[in-house]
């Protein structure tokens, strides 16, 4: 794949990847933690855990930016981790709270669709450029309601419901406006291809 072929062994010790393979660790740290934990101190041990990984997620992106530390492979698992990340988060949630399932579905429909959009517009040597904005925002929303359910498992159901349909409502914009940039892209290829071929002839 040309994408492999990017990669070099200097780019395995650059520090953002570094700090994505410690993300890539805590995982497992935090999944044991959360479904082993009894008492609020132990469920507040496990948040500890993910807003770890969310400050090594900040560190990563801003060393690679800020040091010119970029690389084919940090762009592969940057987003891996973080995907990971937020499965490992919503998937032991499930198991305690009532609606979080709902919340999963529409998880894996925008994961999904990313997937499978992606692929295609490799296909087509496309991809879009960098993290949308919308993504960012929902993103940041997710994480910061999913900590707060961590931390407090006892917390009022009124709440957590409240917590759960704005995080739905970020998750659901965020797969609308990504539709719409994959449809601009898709289109702008197509038009790209047809511009080639009337070249050619």
């Amino acid at each position: 794949m040309k994408v492999l072929s990017k990669f070099s062994k200097k780019d395995l010790w650059q520090i953002p990847n570094i700090l994505c393979y410690i993300r890539f660790m805590l995982i497992p740290v935090f999944v044991v933690l959360y479904i082993k934990a009894e008492y609020p101190k132990e469920y507040l041990r496990a948040a500890a855990v993910v807003l770890i990984s969310g400050i090594t997620d900040f560190l990563d992106g801003f060393i690679a930016r800020k040091f010119d530390m970029i690389t084919e492979l940090g762009k592969l698992i940057d987003p891996l981790a973080d995907k990971l990340t937020q499965a490992s988060l919503i998937f032991v949630l499930v198991v305690k709270i009532k609606w979080m399932f709902l919340l999963l579905i529409l998880f894996v429909i925008l994961q999904l669709f990313l997937l499978v959009a992606g692929l295609v517009m490799l296909k087509k040597n496309a991809r879009l450029n960098g993290a949308k904005w919308f993504g960012k925002v929902s993103t940041t929303v997710f994480y910061a309601v999913m900590l707060v359910l961590v931390s407090y498992p006892a917390l009022d159901d009124k709440i957590a419901n409240i917590l759960m349909l704005v995080c739905g409502a970020f998750l659901l914009l965020s797969l609308i406006m990504y539709i719409r940039e994959y449809i601009l892209l898709y289109r702008k290829t197509k038009a790209n291809e047809s511009r080639t071929v009337k070249t050619v002839n």
